[in-house]
């Protein structure tokens, strides 16, 4: 086999990049969103497997994929992943109850799977000869003595096709989702000030983008060898979306020591169990008797003064013993007191800004953002439904 020289430029070095930012951004939306069943759940997911599908491009690009030739379309299956995941993140914000049937839409992704095997299972040079091929690179093929048994039925050559009529299917129905989701709240999809809508509707764009930008490259391009242009477009939304999650996060609000480890932050504690215990009964009395959340002026430092406790101490309990930050804490208080509201006769007649004032949040935005974070919905629509 010949020593294929590694093509590096501009290009690569952005997607390159854009993948690292997707295993990253992606691994903390995975972590963040099991516990409360967020579907955040399935952007992560998304991102993770889009970030995959880009390694491998990127390999190919690059011909660092003749280094690891056993790695040759390890995510060609994954192409059968993304629109399930953008339909489910898509409809669970809309409402929809999630069931094992959600396992049906990724059967197209199982059975491609299991016949890709047949190829992961060949010979490093059938694999040299599909990557040559694949790339349009003007090298000649090694010669095969040997049968190829990697695509038995003959239909590799059509996974561009599959996968484009499994993406077009996919967003007629999305579609059709948005829009009868927009038809029963009595506006367009086009004009709403709906905040869910119009999130979904963008993300939407994104999709429908993606599709265009698919469907040129195959058209216009041979093999694999315009897949560049595809990656570029899904840095670009990694990069979106990472900066979007940075810029809401709720760190900046927190006092937080420079480069401070999560790991190493209590490693020198001199708290014993039993007072980590006694320390956490105290802070419960103080969340669910006193409702020491329902102050606007709620902080860490206020509830260590009010249970007789350092804010180091209490801080290390909070995150040890309920896997939250003192934030999470207060949010998830402060949501599940406005849950309780809402669904009284007063709830009903008090605006958005009072309940959001009775839970503790003097900005309806902050208290929107927060519900929304907790419960999928916001305050509106928990009370609409």
């Amino acid at each position: 086999m010949q020593n294929i020289p590694i093509h590096t430029n501009i290009i690569g070095l952005i997607i390159f990049v854009g993948i690292c930012f997707g295993f990253f951004i992606s691994y903390f939306l995975i972590k963040k969103s099991i516990p409360n069943k967020s579907p955040n759940l399935y952007m992560g997911m998304l991102i993770l497997v889009l970030s995959f599908i880009m390694l491998e491009g990127w390999l190919n690009y690059t011909s660092y994929i003749f280094k690891v030739l056993w790695l040759t379309n390890f995510s060609e299956p994954l192409n059968f992943v993304i629109a399930p995941l953008i339909y489910l993140f898509m409809t669970s914000q809309l409402g929809d109850k999630r069931s094992r049937k959600d396992g049906l839409h990724f059967i197209p992704f199982a059975l491609w799977f299991v016949y890709c095997l047949c190829f992961y299972l060949q010979e490093d040079i059938f694999k040299y000869n599909d990557n040559i091929h694949v790339m349009n690179l003007n090298i000649p093929e090694l010669k095969i003595t040997e049968a190829y048994t990697g695509d038995p039925l003959g239909v590799r050559n059509y996974v561009n096709l599959g996968t484009i009529i499994h993406i077009l299917a996919y967003v007629a129905v999305v579609a059709h989702r948005l829009l009868q989701s927009a038809k029963k709240r009595g506006v367009t999809i086009f004009k709403t000030t709906d905040k869910t809508l119009k999130s979904l509707r963008n993300s939407f764009y994104h999709f429908l983008i993606i599709t265009v930008i698919l469907i040129f490259v195959k058209i216009t391009f041979e093999s694999d060898v315009g897949d560049y242009l595809i990656f570029l477009y899904i840095c670009f939304m990694v990069f979106l979306t990472t900066f979007q999650i940075m810029n809401r996060s709720s760190y900046y609000t927190e006092v937080s020591s420079f480069l401070e480890g999560p790991v190493l932050k209590y490693k020198k504690s001199s708290l014993l169990e039993d007072q980590k215990d006694m320390i956490l009964n105290k802070i419960i009395v103080q969340m669910k008797q006193e409702k020491f959340y329902v102050s606007s002026s709620a902080s860490l430092s206020g509830l260590s003064k009010a249970i007789n406790e350092t804010s180091h101490h209490v801080s290390q309990v909070i995150n040890e013993r309920l896997n939250q930050s003192f934030f999470e804490l207060l949010a998830t208080h402060r949501i599940n007191e406005a849950k309780a509201i809402l669904k009284t006769d007063l709830g009903k007649k008090l605006t958005i800004e009072e309940v959001a004032e009775r839970v503790g949040y003097n900005s309806k935005s902050a208290f929107n953002s927060a519900f929304k974070k907790i419960t999928s919905l916001t305050p509106s629509q928990y009370r609409d439904s």
